[in-house]
């Protein structure tokens, strides 16, 4: 299985970036894993929210394939914790061709890509950046794929 992740805009701070490409580093030891950054949109001043949204939305329904199971990353998302995470990766894994998590822009999902999506994860009732929340998910990536592997990096 193939996990992919999807970012609308790239990643601004050079520190978040350096992390998140570490984190992204380690996970492909034990699976396949990209991630697809969509370029931010021009003229977003002169949008309203919902446009904003609509035209991100079409960018990033673009990206997916028939097949694919796709998990939005989104405040009202089932919360779950790291073993749990873990286990319920591992179950996708089996059952999934390509696994994609969506981190949207900084107004959410328009309602297509919410219509599209299979599932909705959230890292938190907090509010993080969208910086900061790639950081954060990749890292929680990589810990579930230690803990599927019994590896000592995560600790009870």
């Amino acid at each position: 299985m193939k996990t992919e992740l999807i970012l609308v805009g790239r990643t601004a701070d050079k520190h978040f970036a350096a992390g998140i490409n570490d984190y992204a580093e380690r996970i492909g030891h034990y699976m396949p894993f990209g991630m697809t950054v969509i370029p931010e949109l021009k003229n977003s001043k002169s949008l309203s929210e919902e446009q904003q949204k609509t035209a991100e939305g079409e960018l990033i329904l673009k990206q997916l394939q028939a097949q694919d199971t796709v998990v939005l990353l989104d405040e009202h998302g089932k919360e779950l914790r790291s073993v749990e995470l873990a286990s319920w990766l591992d179950r996708k894994r089996a059952t999934s061709r390509r696994l994609v998590f969506v981190i949207g822009g900084p107004y959410g999902f328009s309602p297509a890509v919410y219509a599209r999506a299979n599932e909705q994860l959230s890292l938190s009732r907090l509010t993080f950046s969208h910086q900061m929340v790639r950081l954060v998910f990749v890292e929680q990536i990589y810990r579930a794929c230690t803990i599927i592997k019994g590896e000592p990096y995560h600790h009870e």
